[in-house]
């Protein structure tokens, strides 16, 4: 191949490249509002003026359709980068192409799963905040019909509130909880990524392998604490909840 040719090759590698970083940080960002919006919406969604309600719901669409979009872009690029390692001109470096490629499309599964994941729970947390609405509008509507104001149905008032409420927080601290096990996850598989070229350049300085150990000790010691903690308070929140 001559060498415009090659240099040519190599800018369209390098431009599929920019285009992949690019669309992954717009998707970090998208995913981030995207989670904050589903927790807001599901927590409020029976305090909400229908207007309102109606102004959130037109931003799910919106956003659910913009991330499945940029998904689809993501995908197309990893596509094209995949084409590109099976050309004569990308043959020569197919090794270091290959692993650029591997790591795109990690980054890909990942955004792809916690898309799905989230929008899956809210879903299925809409549907229940639905259902606790629906048979709150039929308590008030018999109250209304009927005009009975009796002990009995003021107690079993202030027991369904009492019930929703105690759905809510619970719904909240596992919204919480799944939310920064996804996030965990995600940077887990970043760093996975980050430590394969590490070990790569321990293997060479047999002086970083050392230090390297270090490191792996203490993260280990620091993912402990960090589930030690999480645990705890998770405890503690159903403890005050069910007191």
């Amino acid at each position: 191949m001559s060498t415009t040719n090659m240099a040519t090759s190599s800018n369209y590698w390098e431009d599929l490249r920019k285009q992949a970083r690019q669309l992954e940080n717009e998707l970090d960002l998208k995913l981030v509002s995207f989670s904050k919006l589903c927790t807001s919406y599901s927590s409020g969604t029976h305090d909400q003026s229908d207007s309102l309600g109606s102004s959130q719901d037109n931003m799910l669409v919106a956003m659910t359709t913009e991330l499945e979009q940029l998904l689809a872009s993501l995908t197309s690029v990893n596509d094209k980068m995949a084409e590109y390692t099976n050309t004569p001109g990308g043959s020569s470096h197919n090794a270091a192409l290959m692993h650029t490629l591997q790591r795109h499309r990690d980054i890909l599964q990942d955004y792809t799963h916690e898309f799905h994941k989230t929008k899956s729970n809210f879903f299925s947390l809409r549907e229940r905040e639905d259902l606790l609405g629906s048979v709150h509008r039929d308590i008030e509507s018999y109250k209304s019909s009927s005009g009975v104001n009796n002990r009995r149905t003021e107690l079993f008032l202030k027991e369904h509130e009492h019930l929703r409420n105690s759905d809510s927080l619970i719904d909240n601290a596992i919204s919480i909880a799944m939310a920064t096990k996804e996030n965990i996850t995600f940077q887990r598989g970043m760093l996975k990524s980050i430590q394969t070229r590490v070990t790569t350049l321990a293997n060479r300085f047999p002086a970083i392998n050392s230090l390297i150990q270090k490191i792996n000790l203490r993260k280990r010691r620091d993912s402990l604490i960090l589930g030690g903690v999480i645990g705890v308070c998770t405890i503690l929140l159903l403890l005050y909840t069910f007191h």
